[in-house]
């Protein structure tokens, strides 16, 4: 697997961005030639950045007065990224621009160190080579959603109220259903539980961008 990061993802263009859709859904990319046809492996951890605007000075209490960009301006510049390839990322972050004085108060604090976080995803994802074993399968990224929605491993339906009525309302794609539930997987492997409850799904939700 490696990482694939795009800064000012709206600045390329529309096709480019769109070609991640295959290696992000199957793992694999197809090469199609007049006499070739090939599909090699292309497994991906995929990180995009973007601006609120073209302008960047959108969407902060500092800097709002200072955008010069129109509404429609900024629905145009966002709907580069298509649909069905948002569909497709798990996280979904706004991140506020930062104060100055909030940059001195984080500075007073000490963060987790970059080996406390290893040892506590190597430990989760333990856990969750254990529970799929047996299985074609080592990490939650890979699970087909079909397993996780089956007799074997499908959570109680009052754990997956939130998602289930997303779901009916069309607020959620049926993979964006199936890679909440990864991500809720995930989590629950974070915090040494069994398996995900309601607030791991609402969890999940949430980090996906929308309201459980």
């Amino acid at each position: 697997m490696y990482l694939e990061f795009f800064a000012e993802a709206p600045e390329f263009g529309r096709v480019v961005l769109d070609d991640l859709r295959e290696p992000l859904e199957a793992g694999t990319v197809t090469i199609s030639r007049a006499r070739l046809h090939a599909t090699l492996p292309a497994r991906l951890q995929l990180v995009l950045a973007a601006n609120p605007c073209p302008c960047g000075m959108s969407g902060s209490p500092e800097t709002a007065l200072a955008c010069t960009c129109t509404p429609h301006t900024r629905v145009r510049y966002l709907g580069r990224l298509s649909g069905p390839l948002t569909d497709r990322i798990d996280l979904r972050l706004r991140v506020h621009r930062v104060s100055t004085v909030l940059a001195a108060q984080r500075a007073e604090h000490a963060s987790a160190t970059s080996a406390t976080l290893r040892a506590r995803v190597s430990e989760a994802r333990g856990r969750a080579a254990a529970r799929l074993a047996g299985t074609p399968w080592q990490l939650n990224g890979e699970v087909p959603g079909e397993w996780l929605r089956g007799d074997e491993m499908r959570l109680p339906g009052l754990t997956t109220r939130a998602i289930d009525r997303a779901l009916s309302i069309g607020a959620l794609t049926v993979r964006g259903y199936d890679r909440i539930l990864r991500v809720a997987w995930s989590i629950a492997d974070l915090a040494g539980m069994p398996q995900p409850g309601r607030d791991e799904l609402a969890q999940a939700l949430t980090l996906r961008g929308a309201t459980p």
